[in-house]
């Protein structure tokens, strides 16, 4: 198999502080999740993968090639960082021009890239507006836009849809889509499992620093569905609901906030419990104002998993 990049033994330190160790990691074309909680080591490792950071120990090729210093190699590489950057002051479709020119583009083919660009991700009709008056929404697609103007082979992109309206997530993974059927490859970060769940099923876990697990989504999201969770739940009459659920043998333990009308159920087993929770909803004429699951998210996991 011939693998796009190739990390090995990758570890990254600022002082006292570890960034990533002794990660190594073989990716080939496709899209692929890097999933973690925040401050994992995911921004670092993917720093490490575009030659902005060099790794203390280990290697890394993209391509067959050495990355830290290996300039010609960047055009063919996209990156949408995690934080904003752009300069105080400056259009969209300036920006857009100097992204452009910095990745080769003569003026009139930047300008013409840059059009292009603004337009597949709808930001023409703002192309003259100063960036700095952006939503953040406006802002993470110009990131985005900006990764993309030079069609690169490799994409990779850190927390791509944060501040992202749904309307535009979806269009974004409509884009990366057909990256990946063009034959390129996309590394896409996150620490929302959903996020990732819409683009590929090929994940690497990482948590403090390390590679926790990788291979297959389903094997992730079983994780998260068999692992003990808390649903709360706001309505009319919260003891009411809670005398019907109680009985249930999958129903562990349930918590009471009489002030804001809400009861915590803790459950092993999410299907049966949403199940019968509709079920008992009907049954009491609750009239429900709020259904969150505040720890089904990756942060639960690692700490359920790490925990046993």
């Amino acid at each position: 198999m011939t693998y796009i990049i190739e990390g090995k033994d990758l570890s990254k330190w600022y002082g006292n502080v570890l960034g990533v160790s002794e990660i190594s990691i073989n990716i080939e074309s496709g899209i692929h999740g890097i999933l973690g909680p925040n401050g994992a080591g995911k921004s670092t490792l993917l720093k490490l993968l575009i030659g902005q950071l060099k790794p203390n120990i280990g290697t890394i090729k993209i391509f067959g090639e050495p990355v830290f210093g290996n300039y010609k190699l960047f055009e063919k590489i996209g990156y949408c960082p995690e934080f904003d950057t752009y300069y105080s002051g400056v259009k969209a479709i300036d920006f857009m021009i100097f992204k452009a020119k910095l990745l080769g583009f003569e003026q009139e083919k930047a300008e013409k890239e840059a059009k292009k660009a603004l337009v597949r991700i709808g930001l023409e009709g703002d192309s003259n507006r100063l960036i700095s008056e952006f939503s953040m929404g406006m802002r993470q697609r110009l990131k985005f836009a900006s990764s993309i103007i030079h069609e690169p082979d490799l994409l990779i992109l850190d927390e791509p849809l944060r501040g992202v309206d749904p309307l535009w997530r979806i269009n974004i993974i409509k884009i990366l889509k057909e990256f990946e059927s063009k034959g390129k490859t996309v590394i896409v970060s996150s620490h929302i499992l959903s996020e990732v769940e819409s683009l590929t099923n090929r994940v690497i876990l990482i948590h403090q620093g390390k590679v926790f697990a990788q291979g297959d989504i389903q094997e992730i999201r079983g994780l998260i569905d068999s692992h003990p969770h808390k649903i709360s739940i706001q309505c009319n009459n919260p003891r009411e609901l809670a005398r019907e659920m109680i009985f249930y043998d999958f129903v562990k333990n349930i918590l009471f906030n009489d002030k804001e009308q809400k009861i915590i159920i803790e459950t092993d087993n999410r299907e049966h419990f949403f199940s019968k929770l509709m079920e008992t909803i009907v049954k009491t004429d609750s009239d429900i104002r709020e259904i969150i699951s505040p720890d089904d998210n990756l942060q639960a996991v690692f700490d359920y998993l790490i925990g046993r």
